[in-house]
């Protein structure tokens, strides 16, 4: 059987994780699908939750970065009179508690706590590391560490539909934030604990307005042999970029700053970030004025 080759593509793909596959299973699927030589993704989804995913094909996983730091928009189901183990569904359910007499008055002044910003403790259950262990490892063990509080913004925290033991919400929140430990911050604050039993990422910043692609039917479009039809699907890097802003670069002075040189151009005043891009319009990378000098921070190799 010959070796399958990979070929090299860039782009952004926005898949819509299933339940129950992990986000690193997801990105090799798609990979898989599109035969693309390297691929990354840009912040996992926990097997239990489904949603956006935007996996970064070649040159875009230079801009990934960016996108771990971007707002997201979750919407997730609280299942009350329990606390979890986990956070989620996964976990034992612990500390049964009667569920009071909850208005609507009453939940809106809870909810009306946890939005702007606010400090959470990490839960064990994650991925973030302590002495080069991930917790979530340790919490395996039944050791639990201390974590430090972060600091996230909520923008927005809306109660969409309840019934006597579940709420739902939509959350838009800052990188960092953990919907499982705001769902239980929100469920010891009403009195009687709760865990997130759902939970589907809506939307990466700034892809909102982008559909995504499930992979069901990224394989029903590879089963036609044809990469004509799934390439069409992905977006291209600058997409990742909307709202930094554009400097168009002469033939000179790309020359110039793919060796590497600083250079002054006519931008007004420091910019921290730039879109580059040469004069036939092609994205070429990201770059920084400083005094009215322009320098490099990451040039794509098409």
């Amino acid at each position: 059987m010959s070796r399958r080759r990979f070929r090299k593509l860039d782009g952004i793909l926005l898949l819509d994780k299933g339940l129950g596959v992990s986000s690193n299973k997801a990105l090799q699927d798609a990979r898989f699908l599109f035969e693309a030589e390297k691929a990354g993704h840009t912040g996992s989804l926990d097997p239990l939750a489904s949603g956006m995913l935007p996996v970064c094909f070649g040159e875009a996983t230079k801009v990934s970065g960016l996108l771990l730091d971007s707002d997201k928009r979750y919407l997730t189901t609280a299942t009350l009179g329990f606390v979890s183990s986990t956070g989620d569904a996964e976990g034992e359910k612990l500390n049964p508690r009667p569920i009071p007499d909850l208005t609507e008055a009453t939940i809106e002044d809870v909810l009306q706590r946890f939005r702007g910003e606010i400090s959470q403790i990490p839960p064990m259950h994650s991925a973030l590391k302590k002495a080069g262990q991930p917790l979530y490892k340790l919490a395996r063990q039944g050791i639990e560490v201390e974590r430090e509080p972060r600091h996230v913004t909520i923008h927005e925290l809306t109660l969409l539909e309840r019934t006597p033991t579940t709420l739902n919400f939509a959350v838009t929140c800052s990188k960092g934030t953990y919907i499982r430990t705001l769902v239980e911050d929100i469920g010891e604050a009403l009195g009687c604990g709760a865990y997130v039993s759902a939970l589907r990422r809506e939307r990466v910043d700034p892809f909102g307005a982008y559909p995504m692609h499930t992979l069901e039917s990224l394989r029903a479009l590879a089963d036609e042999h044809s990469f004509a039809a799934l390439d069409v699907l992905l977006l291209p890097i600058d997409a990742a970029l909307p709202n930094v802003m554009a400097l168009t670069l002469t033939d000179e002075q790309v020359l110039r700053i793919r060796q590497g040189q600083r250079f002054e151009v006519e931008v007004t005043g420091d910019c921290e970030l730039l879109r580059l891009y040469d004069n036939a319009g092609l994205f070429i990378g990201l770059g920084s004025v400083v005094q009215g000098n322009l320098s490099v921070r990451r040039l794509l190799s098409y």
